[in-house]
């Protein structure tokens, strides 16, 4: 089992039924999947750009990613229905939190200048996204073979039913939120 699942299991689930008092263990949000999506929108004019990204997204999920299409033509973006922009996975179960577990203790700690993430990136449903500059925080990704540094959204969706709970899971699984 995953540490941080272990983790939300022994620690997580008792602090939330404490602090929101619920009544049933069913009731505790929890964390249902993680989508990390990269817009490439450079990859209609290169297809070995898009290789790459697919090639570094699956090596930081451990998942092989989808190649995303565009559904729309877009003359002024010279964008064509059905052309590849962009890659995508979604992680859940082990793999998530595998994936979250590294995010927080090795990936973000090595953003220059972090000082924690936003705490009113939520939607207000409970999910929460953020933004990644650079994919080179990640330890799978060796510096000298990566052609251009690229960002990618990371949409953490969960079961809670209030952005407050939801900060609440983030915040005892581990997420560094900024302080005010």
């Amino acid at each position: 089992m995953a540490r941080l699942k272990e983790k939300y299991v022994a620690e997580v689930v008792p602090a939330l039924t404490q602090r929101f008092g619920y009544k049933n263990v069913m009731e505790v949000p929890k964390l249902v999947k993680v989508v990390v999506n990269m817009g490439l929108g450079d990859a209609k004019d290169n297809a070995r750009i898009l290789d790459n990204a697919v090639s570094e997204l699956g090596l930081i999920t451990g998942q092989k990613p989808i190649v995303t299409k565009a559904r729309k033509s877009v003359a002024n973006f010279k964008l064509r229905q059905g052309m590849s922009i962009g890659a995508k996975v979604t992680l859940r179960n082990e793999q998530m939190f595998s994936f979250v577990d590294k995010l927080f203790n090795l990936a973000l700690p090595r953003v220059r200048d972090f000082r924690g993430v936003s705490g009113t990136a939520f939607d207000g449903r409970g999910n929460y996204a953020m933004g990644l500059k650079e994919q080179l925080i990640f330890p799978e990704i060796n510096y000298d073979q990566v052609e251009k540094v690229r960002g990618m959204d990371i949409i953490f969706v969960t079961t809670a039913k209030t952005d407050e709970e939801a900060k609440a899971l983030l915040e005892l699984m581990g997420m560094p939120f900024e302080r005010a």
